[in-house]
């Protein structure tokens, strides 16, 4: 049955002011497809940070996989956000996918014929093995964040975690890379931060609705007045025909 991957109990954070976080439950179960949505500020990437094991929590208790937030990272691969990652950086695909290899290879002697094979499995399922010698610098953005799953899929993880996967690039790209993570959805438990709920409602399992404190949905329990509560605003809810 799906057991549980990820979970939050209780769990509060502070940078040193007022709470980011504040008495946060979750359970991420095998298999699911979470989107985390949320307005500027509500918390969405101290989530991550505190799912990775990057920050602890002020309070509270995070399992990952069974272990702590620290050591369960070793199943989860990260996507951070494409706008931060160096493109003219002398690498090609191929060996910018290769790095995810780093930390689960031998320290010394180079790539072995293993690597090799599960970077060929990864540049397969992401389709990029038509432009594994390009140079990182040519791709496009929708490319490249096919790079960036690339490089997550060849620490052959349990969980994928893609913050704003989509950012700055349009529709038509955004939908190639959602479709993308369905299909890595068969086999992975996908969580994913986004901008656009609307979007990501054709997608996902459930919606976490995180602005300091966190409400689950399923896409069809959301509405416009949920919509409202969690940005403390009026908004639009804009249905996506895929």
């Amino acid at each position: 049955m799906n057991e549980v991957q990820i979970t939050f109990e209780q769990v509060s954070f502070s940078y040193g002011g007022p709470p980011v976080l504040e008495r946060v439950n979750l359970e991420i179960r095998s298999g699911e497809f979470l989107g985390v949505v949320g307005p500027n500020a509500g918390g969405k990437t101290t989530l991550l940070k505190l799912m990775l094991g990057l920050l602890k929590p002020s309070s509270g208790k995070i399992t990952v996989l069974g272990k702590t937030a620290a050591k369960g990272r070793q199943l989860i691969g990260y996507c951070p956000q494409h706008v931060t990652f160096a493109r003219d950086f002398p690498l090609c695909v191929e060996e910018a996918v290769m790095l995810g290899r780093l930390g689960k290879t031998q320290p010394l002697g180079g790539y072995r014929k293993e690597d090799r094979g599960i970077v060929e499995q990864a540049l397969a399922a992401t389709e990029l093995l038509p432009v594994r010698k390009q140079r990182l610098e040519t791709l496009s953005g929708g490319q490249l964040q096919r790079v960036l799953v690339g490089r997550a899929l060849a620490s052959q993880p349990e969980i994928l975690v893609l913050d704003e996967p989509t950012a700055n690039i349009d529709l038509r790209m955004e939908e190639d890379i959602f479709d993308l993570l369905k299909k890595l959805n068969r086999r992975l438990t996908i969580v994913v931060v986004s901008h656009d709920i609307g979007f990501i409602s054709g997608y996902v399992t459930r919606v976490a609705c995180l602005n300091r404190t966190l409400f689950c949905h399923y896409p069809s329990e959301l509405t416009s007045d949920a919509i409202e509560r969690l940005y403390r605003r009026h908004v639009s809810l804009i249905e996506h025909l895929h």
